[in-house]
C-alpha cells in the first residue's frame, strides 16, 4: 500500500510541451491585467511634478504618499464611498427582485403575448445604454429625480441580460420538484421562495455580484443626472481631481485604486460563487 511519505518522495513528472505553453501564455494574460494596476500604485505613490514628468518612467525616484494624503484632505472620499454603495446596494437588491420574478414568470407561467413580451425584453440586449442616455433623463426629469438617489438608481434597473440568465435556469429546473409541493398544498410563492430560490442561489450570487460591479463603476448615468457634488459617486468625484494647472495624475492614480478596492474585495470573497454561477447557468441553457 503506498504511503504519504512514499508519495512525497517520489520524483515529479517533467512538464510537457503543452503545459509549458499554457503556462507562458498565463503569465503573459496575467501580466497585462496586473500592469495597469502596478503602474496606477507606482503613479500614486510619485510626487504630481514626478507624475507629469514626459517621458514617463516606472519606479518613482522619491516615494511619497502625498497624493493619497492630499486626495482624503481636498476631496470628499468618505460621501463619494458611502454614495456608491447606497447606490450600487439599492440597485443590485432591484435587479435581484425584478429579474429573479420576471425570469420565474416567463420559464413557468404561460400567457397571451409571452413570446412578443419576451423580445422585448430581449431587444434590451441589443440597445447601449448610451443610446437611451437622452431618453432617459428626459423622463427622469419630468419625474422630478433629478439630483436624487433614485434618479441614479431606478433606470439602472432594466436588468435584460439578467432576466435572461435566470429565464434559462429556471427553464433547467426539474418541473418535477414544483409539482410535488403543488400536491402538497403549496402555492406558487411559496414555491418559489421554498424551493427555486434555494437552488438558484449560485446564478443569484452571480447576478448580484455583476450588477454590484456595473453600477459600482457606472459613471456616465450619475453624471448625467446629477450636479449636486454631495451624490457624486466614487468615479464621477474621482473624475474632479484638478486644479488650476490641470488634472492631478497622482491622486488620480490614487483615486482609482481606492475606488477598485471594493471590487478587488468582491471578486476575492466570492470567486466561487462567480464560478459556479457561471457553471450552473450554461448548463442550466443547454
Amino acid at each position: 500500500m503506498t504511503t504519504a511519505a512514499q508519495l512525497s518522495k517520489s520524483p515529479r513528472k517533467p512538464w510537457t510541451p503543452s503545459q509549458i505553453i499554457l503556462t507562458i501564455l498565463g503569465v503573459a494574460v496575467s501580466a497585462v491585467f496586473v500592469a495597469p494596476i502596478a503602474a496606477a500604485l507606482l503613479t500614486s505613490l510619485k510626487s504630481e511634478a514626478e507624475a507629469a514628468e514626459i517621458p514617463p518612467h516606472w519606479v518613482p525616484e522619491v516615494w511619497t504618499t502625498q497624493a493619497w494624503k492630499s486626495l482624503w484632505e481636498t476631496g470628499n472620499v468618505t460621501n463619494w464611498f458611502v454614495n456608491s454603495l447606497v447606490v450600487s446596494v439599492c440597485v443590485t437588491s432591484v435587479v435581484l427582485a425584478v429579474s429573479a420574478l420576471a425570469g420565474y414568470g416567463f420559464a413557468r407561467t404561460e400567457f397571451r403575448g409571452k413570446s412578443v413580451l419576451m423580445g422585448i425584453v430581449m431587444s434590451g440586449l441589443m440597445i447601449s445604454p448610451a443610446v437611451l442616455g437622452v431618453p432617459l433623463f428626459t423622463t427622469v426629469q419630468q419625474m422630478g429625480m433629478v439630483d436624487t438617489y433614485w434618479g441614479m438608481i431606478l433606470p439602472q434597473c432594466a436588468p435584460a441580460a439578467m432576466v435572461y440568465i435566470l429565464y434559462k435556469f429556471f427553464q433547467g429546473i426539474p418541473r418535477e420538484l414544483e409539482e410535488a409541493a403543488f400536491i402538497d398544498g403549496a402555492g406558487r410563492w411559496r414555491v418559489f421562495f421554498t424551493i427555486v430560490v434555494p437552488l438558484a442561489r449560485p446564478s443569484l450570487a452571480a447576478v448580484g455580484i455583476f450588477t454590484f460591479i456595473a453600477s459600482w463603476n457606472n459613471f456616465l448615468w450619475p453624471y448625467m443626472v446629477t450636479n449636486n457634488p454631495d451624490l457624486m459617486t466614487m468615479p464621477n468625484g474621482i473624475a474632479t481631481v484638478m486644479n488650476s494647472y490641470g488634472i492631478q495624475w497622482a491622486q488620480l492614480m490614487a483615486g482609482g485604486l481606492m475606488a477598485g478596492l471594493p471590487l478587488i474585495v468582491v471578486f476575492v470573497f466570492f470567486q466561487r460563487q462567480i464560478v459556479a454561477g457561471v457553471a450552473h447557468t450554461g448548463l442550466a441553457g443547454q
